[in-house]
């Protein structure tokens, strides 16, 4: 018997040095040790042992199976030590290679264009004065001067939602009630988000942002109007643009123009982007109608003042050579990155 447990003991311990993985350690392990294994079967056999003779037998098989366990536990983390080498040889991390980028959100055109807008014109001592979107008949029209029977006031161009209340047509109506409040003088632009009922197409669209300046004191006149404007247009298209006056009609404006800018692209030459004209028209503009003063509560005989409407979309659209305003509110992502 001793001898067998020895044969048995040599066997394993080559078994187990032959083994170059965990999978064929366990094939040796089940071999030996397991239910139908060599040890397990001399330890059944035990019955036909003399009596005499079974502890000894015993206590041989005992040692015999520690010293198989054992070698098996130090080989076995001998082997996991090995794969995780070479595992952590597979799987080395450059850390001197860039790390991957994650995907990052763009300003949308407009929310630059109104930001650079608003920063010229508070770099003039202007403050930025923000108004509802839903709006009363009485400060979207009545007291800018148009009257009932205006075109304007037609539902084919304003969004009613009952007889008195509409979605705002302009920003002009944060102006009428900033001067209501007769805190003189005003100094202000009025930027947000205007309806019309106008068809989507490349130029229209019946949502879209515009920024309203009024300025209200004693002694303006046209040329601060034109001043005001000119550093505006040079500021934000370049220090060499120049601006022309075209008369015009605003209900709320007398007299009233309409302002153009030299083309930026080709210097006032005319070109595909200006059609030949050398000029581009960006906003309108006017002196205050006395009218709109005296319904406001300002006297026209001690105060004048100026106004001014651009659109945010028209700005937008020429500082980044955009020729369709869809492109603006289709939330492109191809689109939207280049800004």
């Amino acid at each position: 018997m001793k001898e067998k447990l020895q044969e048995i003991k040599e066997q394993a311990m080559k078994r187990i040095l032959e083994a170059d993985n965990l999978d064929k350690l366990n094939d040796v392990r089940i071999a030996f040790l397991g239910k139908k294994g060599e040890l397990t079967a001399v330890l059944k056999s035990m019955k036909n042992v003399d009596p005499k003779e079974r502890p000894m037998v015993g206590q041989m098989v005992n040692e015999a199976r520690e010293s198989i366990e054992k070698f098996l536990d130090d080989t076995k983390k001998k082997l996991e030590n090995k794969a995780r080498e070479i595992q952590m040889e597979r799987e080395v991390i450059d850390v001197t290679l860039p790390a991957r980028k994650n995907p990052v959100g763009h300003r949308h055109p407009n929310a630059i264009a109104q930001e650079e807008v608003e920063r010229i014109f508070i770099g003039m001592g202007y403050e930025v004065i923000e108004g509802p979107e839903i709006e009363y008949d009485e400060y979207n029209f009545e007291k800018l001067n148009i009257p009932a029977n205006h075109p304007a006031k037609d539902e084919q161009d304003t969004f009613y939602i009952t007889k008195d209340i509409l979605l705002r047509t302009q920003t002009s109506p944060v102006q009428a009630r900033v001067m209501e409040q007769g805190k003189l003088p005003i100094r202000m632009i009025s930027p947000g988000r205007v309806f019309r009922s106008d068809e989507v197409d490349a130029t229209h669209s019946p949502s879209f942002y515009q920024i309203e300046g009024l300025v209200i004191d004693k002694n303006i006149t046209f040329a601060d109007l034109k001043g005001t404007l000119g550093e505006f247009a040079r500021q934000l298209f370049g220090e060499g643009t120049k601006t022309k006056f075209r008369p015009h009609h605003f209900p709320f404006t007398e007299p009233s123009a309409e302002v153009d800018v030299s083309c930026f692209k080709c210097g006032g030459k005319g070109c595909r982007f200006c059609k030949g004209s050398g000029w581009i028209e960006i906003l309108g503009c006017g002196m205050g109608h006395p009218p709109v003063l005296e319904m406001c509560g300002i006297d026209p005989e001690e105060y004048t003042g100026f106004a001014f409407g651009v659109g945010l979309e028209r700005i937008a659209l020429l500082k980044y050579e955009i020729d369709d305003m869809r492109l603006l509110y289709e939330n492109d992502y191809r689109f939207l990155k280049q800004f």
